[in-house]
């Protein structure tokens, strides 16, 4: 091996070594972060279960519900399961502090604003927003509750920030289920992209950003792109495959000396990609991934749209990316089947950005900062699996209004926390990553809760027993008999 491959294989080998600093009162610095959501609250019961229930999400439980957190950190089931799904507390002062506390560690003046859905798959039908609809879990339409969720990103890192449950039209009149899952009397039927305005027009002045990213969820629909040229907002949306627009930049046909000088046609942007000459596409390094770095091709044209009902719409840049098949690294993200267009050898995004906003000109991006942004909206995918692998994002067992909310927000708070500690421990050990400050962090909440005395082992027998013994009380219930005691074994 030459000695450039061998020095740098021995430095990348020394980045891995881990300083007892890391780990070191990580338990304490838990407990210091909780203090600033804890004076959210009002009453010492809901202020002591926040640094509980922050304790039992980042802990080794598979399942991190409310009854088994319950269980770890030795409380009543039912205690935690009320802090958790019926308590009246507010969730919007403790994402005021969240907001608060990413913007001044990751925010700059060009940082991105991502907008997109998450969906958790159901099996009941009374968990309230729950519906069959489109599930980006599972690639496919199915039962599930949906997320809409406002992420930032910046050079520094990303993060979540705010969310708004979905709740579908039909659920929005229904009386008898809005009442059974406690849904506020204010809380309307509003569509995704009016939940996305609702939380920039929330947030947005607070966030340094300088672009709002989507799927094409939102970017399908030209009202929303509207809104946000109208805020004065430059954007990067997703749009459909089958998006209809006219190349401005394409030759005109020639005039035939009659009735109006003709333009270049109206169609599809798969169409349009078709039609280009193999020599037309850049070749951009994004970023360095773990197998290497990562490239992607692009090609940027100034476009004419429609709107509804066939109408001309604005001029916008549209921006088409390809990446081989083979490639398997993420960059787009997850999108919808008609998001995205192949051929034999490579897959296809499309995208659209504005060229003026507020009736003023905007600068022409280049390739390379349309690429960055692109990355950037991709990064709450990995948002979201850091939350459901390391968080429990996704382990409530909840079907109420509030219980969504209070689980999700405190599920935000912990990843949160993660991100801060490996913020810490990379600057004695570069190396490291989220998934082992989490794994760290759980070994010594097992050390806190997790002592192995006789009567310990007794208090979760007991509490496992009682949780048996009152199912089958209430299964008997509902038929109307008695339960039978099980008798006590003599000792042979």
């Amino acid at each position: 091996m030459r000695a450039v491959w061998a020095s740098r294989q021995e430095e990348l080998l020394n980045d891995c070594l881990v300083s007892p600093h890391v780990f070191a009162h990580m338990v304490d610095r838990l407990r210091d972060f909780a203090v600033p959501y804890q004076h959210c609250l009002e009453t010492e019961a809901d202020k002591c279960n926040v640094h509980l229930y922050l304790e039992g999400l980042l802990s080794h439980l598979p399942r991190k519900n409310a009854a088994e957190i319950a269980a770890l950190v030795d409380v009543e089931r039912l205690v935690m399961q009320a802090f958790i799904g019926t308590a009246p507390w507010d969730h919007c002062p403790l994402v005021k502090v969240l907001v608060g506390q990413v913007v001044n560690r990751l925010g700059e003046p060009d940082g991105v604003i991502a907008f997109d859905p998450s969906s958790f798959p159901k099996r009941g039908t009374h968990s309230v927003g729950v519906k069959r609809q489109w599930c980006g879990h599972r690639g496919k339409v199915d039962n599930c509750q949906v997320g809409v969720y406002m992420g930032y990103v910046s050079r520094g890192d990303h993060a979540l920030l705010d969310f708004r449950l979905y709740l579908p039209e039909d659920w929005a009149r229904d009386q008898q289920r809005r009442h059974a899952c406690h849904v506020p009397e204010e809380v309307h039927y509003r569509t995704r992209y009016d939940q996305c305005m609702e939380m920039l027009d929330l947030w947005g002045e607070q966030v340094p950003h300088g672009w709002v990213t989507g799927d094409d969820e939102l970017g399908r629909h030209t009202r929303f792109r509207q809104q946000l040229r109208a805020r004065g907002e430059r954007y990067m949306l997703g749009v459909p495959c089958h998006t209809t627009i006219r190349d401005l930049e394409a030759p005109w046909p020639a005039y035939q000396g009659r009735g109006r000088p003709p333009k270049p046609p109206w169609q599809s942007v798969t169409a349009w990609r078709k039609a280009l000459d193999l020599d037309v596409w850049t070749r951009l390094t994004v970023r360095d991934g773990e197998k290497g770095p990562i490239e992607i091709e692009m090609i940027k044209r100034r476009v004419q749209t429609r709107l509804e009902r066939k109408r001309t719409g604005p001029h916008e840049w549209l921006v088409v990316t390809r990446r081989p098949l083979t490639d398997e690294s993420m960059l787009e993200g997850k999108s919808s089947p008609d998001a995205r267009d192949q051929d034999a050898r490579y897959r296809y995004h499309y995208y659209l950005t504005p060229t003026q906003a507020h009736e003023a000109a905007l600068a022409e991006p280049s390739l390379a900062e349309l690429a960055r942004v692109i990355k950037a909206g991709a990064c709450i995918e990995t948002s979201f699996k850091r939350g459901k692998s390391e968080a429990g994002m996704d382990a409530y067992q909840v079907r109420t209004w509030d219980g969504w909310h209070h689980h999700m927000v405190l599920a935000l708070i912990a990843v949160w926390f993660l991100i801060s500690e490996t913020h810490r421990g990379q600057q004695a050990t570069p190396a490291l990553t989220l998934p082992q400050v989490r794994y760290g962090l759980s070994v010594l909440l097992m050390e806190v809760f997790c002592t192995s005395t006789v009567a310990y082992i007794c208090r979760q027998v007991h509490r496992q027993l009682v949780r048996n013994e009152l199912a089958r009380f209430y299964h008997y219930r509902t038929h109307n008999c008695i339960p039978p005691r099980k008798l006590r074994r003599d000792i042979q």
